[in-house]
């Protein structure tokens, strides 16, 4: 499926803060974008292989054609009815002068009106049947183009995600999902029919009556529609400023609801209600706005309708007087124009909510236009991994082009050894992981797994062999048993008890009174730090990888705590390749060999004793800490004291 290009540069950089294009997401986009968002939508409707869904779309649109043709008759019978009606009235009082029988005058009426009545029911019985079968096509279409924006931006790399603005994000992925489903309601079973019916409706009236009623009919309703979508696409802007408005005010509560602690820190509730409340009055007034230029839009839009009415009905009044109609053609007349203004009475709403769907859907599908920025080589393999070598061969990379964080770093983590990677903030370690895990491509050099360029092998496969404890563990909203069979979906139940504990948090689990079925909270705030890093581990054992990064897994807790947890990390890791990422260089007297950075180069490297006795960089590092942790066990045995 081709995809579209249109306007996503400027959609994308709306949705994640570009300030000079901050309002343009809003704009409507332009004839040329909306043909763009539709080429791009249709093979959704008309899938590739898809022989049931193209055979329900072709049945959905004989049901369709079918009811309006019926639709168009109704008026037709009606006429006759009344008619005949009339007729028998007249035929009915002479009969009963002359005391004749009236019962075979009334059978005709009857079977009309029965017929009318059929005929109701068959628009009806069609119109349900075309959106029953339709249905399948429908919310197919919309699954599989909301699962395809979905995967793409998991596809995309990590700096894309690091620039997002979540709340703005979600709520595109939200509005272009009701985008498509209000779009195939509206525009393919509403406003297309109902201008096939407008042209039907015309041509009877030319060919039954006089060319005076097509094009009384014909240009009220031209009028109707131009002065509908003059006014619509003037109260757009309401529209436009109202969805700015709900979109900050969404960005607000959802920014100020993740980060209620810090809330709760500065005491700034007040503050935060300030801020979402201007939001909503800014929204307030755009909606008042609206409400009032709709209501001009329906007066408007009542008038030109009367004057078409008045008009066809003179005609035909006209007409019975001079005997060239009945009364059943004056009848006719009236409800044919009736019929087709009820539909366009929701014009405006159902062409300003396309527009919208149609920027929305640009908004959504212009996420598919993204570069992943890391992608797979068309011939990448999966990675072999055996021994599970690393090395870092002459590795330069930079976020930015003006900054560059690596600049030729080389070293080696031979098969089942530990290295480790210190140096003060900024140096460059946690690039090190990122780089591993192709959440970025390196600038220059490469690394290797097993003598692999890790940019040849498929990211899947690299990252299957590679497990990691980061050291903000976040898990998800659900239960200790799902937070560790995320590192393995689909593990059995004891796999998962196994891999608790080798992490040593079983026994802390079962006390609990839901066991395994604990739920941990949002971003596992139910959880104590060391809790949270011991789930961390089990995810990663039960993983099974080959390879095993640490990344400062242990810099955010207490010194008992984390004494354990580093004992449960040198256990799980023996006999693994591990990379571990410290701060705290008591962490890591143990390791095969240390390796320190300094502005995105290697300074020194060696083990423990090694560096001490170099006294370096890391020398002076180890003894800022001792003096540290000097100090705090002072005050912590300080605190211990009786007053």
């Amino acid at each position: 499926m081709k995809r579209y290009t249109g306007t996503s540069r400027n959609a994308v950089r709306y949705l994640f803060g570009d300030k000079k294009l901050k309002n343009m997401g809003s704009d409507q986009p332009t004839a040329r974008a909306e043909f763009g968002v539709i080429k791009t939508f249709l093979p959704y409707l008309w899938p590739r292989g898809e022989f049931e869904l193209k055979t329900r779309v072709v049945v959905a649109l004989l049901f369709l054609v079918g009811a309006k043709v019926a639709n168009v008759y109704i008026p037709v019978l009606y006429k006759y009815a009344v008619d005949a009606l009339g007729g028998g009235e007249k035929a009915g009082a002479a009969a009963q002068s002359t005391g004749g029988d009236t019962t075979s005058l009334i059978v005709v009426p009857v079977a009309l009106i029965i017929g009318y009545g059929l005929v109701r029911i068959l628009v009806s019985a069609f119109g349900e049947m075309r959106d029953a079968v339709f249905a399948k096509v429908a919310q197919r279409a919309i699954r599989t183009s909301a699962l395809g924006v979905f995967q793409h931006l998991h596809g995309l790399s990590l700096r894309f995600h690091l620039d997002r603005q979540m709340g703005g994000l979600s709520r595109a992925i939200e509005r272009g999902v009701k985008g498509i489903e209000f779009l195939l309601s509206f525009m393919l079973f509403n406003i297309l029919p109902t201008l096939l019916e407008i042209v039907m409706v015309s041509v009877i009236l030319w060919v039954l009556y006089d060319v005076w009623f097509a094009l009384i009919t014909f240009v009220t309703i031209v009028i109707y529609i131009v002065f509908t979508l003059v006014v619509t696409e003037w109260r757009m802007k309401f529209r436009r400023e109202m969805n700015k408005r709900d979109d900050e005010a969404n960005t607000k509560a959802i920014d100020s609801l993740i980060n209620y602690e810090t809330v709760k820190y500065f005491n700034n509730e007040p503050h935060e209600a300030k801020r979402y409340d201007a939001a909503l009055r800014g929204y307030e007034v755009a909606a008042v706005q609206s409400q009032v230029s709709l209501s001009k839009l329906n007066v408007g839009q009542g008038a030109i309708i009367a004057v078409g009415l008045v008009l066809n009905m003179l005609l035909a009044a006209q007409g019975v007087k001079d005997g060239n109609m009945t009364v059943g053609d004056f009848v006719l007349v009236n409800t044919y124009l009736l019929q087709l203004y009820m539909p366009l009475n929701f014009l405006g709403f159902v062409y300003r909510q396309i527009k919208q769907s149609l920027t929305d859907m640009e908004r959504m599908f212009s996420l598919l236009d993204v570069d992943k920025e890391v992608e797979d080589k068309a011939d990448a393999n999966a990675l072999a991994c055996k021994d599970a070598a690393i090395r870092f061969e002459d590795v330069h990379f930079s976020y930015n082009p003006d900054r560059n964080i690596l600049k030729g770093v080389s070293f080696e983590v031979p098969a089942g050894k530990t290295v480790a990677v210190v140096g003060p903030s900024g140096a460059g370690k946690s690039t090190l992981t990122r780089l591993m895990f192709r959440f970025y491509d390196v600038s220059g050099g490469r690394i290797t797994i097993d003598g692999q360029d890790i940019r040849d092998v498929t990211q899947n496969s690299l990252r299957q062999e590679i497990g990691i404890v980061p050291q903000d563990t976040v898990l998800f909203n659900d239960t200790i048993a799902y937070n560790i069979s995320y590192g393995r979906p689909g593990a059995e139940h004891d796999e998962i008890e196994k891999a608790a504990k080798l992490a040593s948090i079983d026994g802390f689990v079962r006390a609990l009174p839901d066991g395994f079925k604990t739920m941990v909270g949002e971003r596992g705030l139910k959880l104590s730090g060391g809790e949270k890093q011991r789930v961390s581990i089990a995810r990663m054992l039960l993983k099974r990888p080959k390879i095993m990064i640490f990344d400062e897994a242990t810099s955010a807790l207490d010194t008992r705590t984390e004494k354990d947890i580093q004992q449960a990390l040198r256990d799980v890791s023996r006999g693994h390749t591990t990379l571990v990422i410290a701060h705290r260089l008591s962490t890591v007297i143990d390791a095969d060999e240390i390796i320190v950075l300094r502005d995105g180069q290697v300074a020194e490297r060696g083990r423990h004793q090694e560096l001490l006795a170099q006294e370096g960089l890391y020398s002076e590092m180890w003894a800022q800490q001792q003096e540290i942790r000097e100090a705090e066990e002072i005050l912590a045995h300080a605190g211990e004291k009786p007053n």
